[in-house]
């Protein structure tokens, strides 16, 4: 029993920490954000909430600078402050920001949001039990190759995530009448508006897709939609 002991602790770890960063989360997000009331964009989503039978699509603006979307584990949906000044500077057409809101309605459907919260936590823990294990075996280096190993199986899951999202929200806003054109051309724009250089990290790193093959999968899901 005792040789599982770190195990055990490394579990009752990530179970601690992810109800601790919920909480974090969910403070933080209601402290800082205010519903979002653009006309034009409440229209548009108006039209999505159709498609997927909902009374409404309630979107929350979270006030940082940094251009980003997030679903929330607890389904809340916020575009934050900084994307929004881009789509009222016009960098960003409403069409394209609906796209976002979409993605991140894609995240929430298909559970990747709860699921990444989990995901973080329960990835501490493994590497906690992996370090653990691998230093009795490789001492000085185990930690090493245990961090390794954790960052590449999250981001290949977090690309899968994005995928999966990209999916659901052109199925979305093509049955809305919106069309995925602004989901593409804001892909295009995401780096700049970003400031990101992910091209320079290798590609089983990233987080995300790269610009490229997201719009190729796009490309592909809507001919065998159509086909």
């Amino acid at each position: 029993m005792l040789k599982f002991l770190p195990i055990l602790l490394a579990i009752g770890y990530g179970v601690v920490m992810f109800r601790l960063s919920a909480w974090r989360l969910a403070r933080e997000l209601d402290s800082k954000s205010t519903e979002l009331a653009d006309p034009k964009l409440r229209a548009l989503t108006a039209e999505m909430a159709k498609v997927v039978d909902l009374p409404r699509i309630k979107v929350h603006i979270y006030e940082i600078e940094p251009v980003n979307g997030l679903a929330a584990p607890d389904g809340r949906i916020f575009i934050t402050r900084g994307f929004f000044n881009k789509y009222k500077e016009g960098d960003v057409t409403a069409e394209e920001l609906a796209s976002v809101i979409a993605h991140e309605l894609g995240h929430v459907a298909l559970g990747h949001s709860r699921r990444r919260m989990i995901d973080f936590s329960g990835q501490n823990a493994l590497r906690t039990a992996l370090a653990m294990v691998l230093s009795r075996f490789i001492p000085g280096i185990g930690p090493l190759i245990a961090n390794a190993a954790m960052s590449m199986l999250m981001a290949r899951l977090s690309r899968s995530d994005e995928y999966e999202a990209d999916a659901y929200a052109s199925a979305l806003m093509i049955k809305a009448g919106i069309g995925t054109d602004p989901q593409k051309t804001l892909f295009t724009k995401l780096e700049h508006l970003t400031g990101a250089r992910g091209a320079k990290q290798p590609a089983w790193l990233l987080s995300h897709p790269k610009t490229p093959e997201r719009i190729a999968a796009i490309e592909a899901n809507e001919v065998k939609w159509n086909a």
